[in-house]
């Protein structure tokens, strides 16, 4: 199976007062065709700013993006368009992402019209297809924003993206403003849509849950670097970064008789501007040793499971 996303030592810095944040930091992964890959980590690790950046909604500081086997790293503005018939978001707020003053229909046929792939006679037609993709009843076409709740939102919202008819989307934390109930909905419907629809999804979220619900892989990230990438099952399985056990730990068990034992984080957290080589988890790890303030690279220490922390070198083999 072929790769639809390959990035490679992508950065991206922010020039502030203070000195450069370094939001995404060194970054090379790749998602394969019709996979979701889950990016997870806490508030404030990049991993918004890397979905962001892959697809050109900022511009990379440095490293390199392919997409669909192009390499998309420096288009230029008038080049953009041809990329974002590839390459779509989904936004984390629905109501906020919506222009309060456009219908469902408007929103919807704004993107078609930008999308240059259907004929202005056939827009109706499109339409009605995408609402009843998405789930959303046709008599709320006319319907503004703020007549309809979180859910119907997000679903015009996804109608929005896929009249693009895009390969590969971001899904930037989509059902985290939602009730519960409802996001279980959103996730179903972005999985059928998955294989109706033959796309490929980075999901970005900090609920572990729902990234174990629909990932195929996961990254684990820590403020701006990939500290962790492994199958979904695996990484619930066997943890191998302490960043890794510490977020795992926060899940609720279902099971009584295994409750979890909650991995309390002590220290302070180092500063994303202009930090010092080495692990940034250093502060903060139990395990921590004098090798940890030389820089960790990514190893893989199983079949597809990668892990940077020195003790990757104390972990069997199987």
């Amino acid at each position: 199976m072929s790769n639809m996303v390959v990035v490679k030592h992508l950065k991206k810095y922010f020039d502030t007062a203070k000195g450069v944040v370094h939001a995404v930091d060194d970054v090379s992964l790749f998602i394969e065709e019709g996979k979701t890959m889950g990016v997870v980590g806490e508030s404030g690790c990049g991993k918004s700013t890397l979905g962001r950046t892959i697809i050109r909604l900022q511009n990379p500081t440095e490293g390199q993006i392919f997409i669909d086997g192009e390499d998309i790293t420096s288009l230029r503005k008038s080049e953009l368009m041809r990329l974002r018939r590839k390459a779509q978001l989904i936004f984390q707020d629905p109501y906020s992402s919506l222009n309060p003053r456009m219908t469902v229909e408007k929103t919807i046929k704004e993107a078609l019209v930008m999308s240059k792939r259907v004929e202005k006679s056939e827009f109706n037609v499109e339409l009605e297809r995408l609402m009843d993709l998405v789930g959303i009843d046709r008599r709320m076409r006319s319907a503004y924003p703020h007549e309809l709740d979180g859910g119907r939102r997000q679903r015009v919202g996804i109608a929005r993206a896929l009249a693009m008819r895009p390969k590969f989307i971001v899904c930037d934390e989509p059902v985290s403003a939602l009730d519960v109930s409802i996001q279980a909905q959103i996730l179903n419907l972005l999985m059928d849509l998955q294989k109706s629809e033959k796309l490929t999804y980075m999901f970005v979220t900090h609920d572990m849950s729902v990234v174990r619900h629909i990932s195929d892989s996961i990254c684990v990230m820590y403020l701006g670097q990939l500290v962790e990438k492994s199958p979904t099952d695996e990484l619930f399985a066997a943890p191998l970064h302490p960043y890794s056990e510490a977020l795992l730990s926060a899940v609720t068990s279902v099971d009584i008789h295994k409750p979890n034992k909650r991995i309390l984080l002590k220290g302070e957290i180092t500063s994303p501007i202009n930090p010092k080589p080495g692990c940034r988890f250093l502060s903060r790890c139990p395990y921590a040793v004098e090798a940890c303030q030389q820089p960790q690279d990514l190893t893989e220490v199983r079949p597809e499971h990668f892990v940077a922390c020195c003790r990757s070198g104390e972990i069997n083999v199987v």
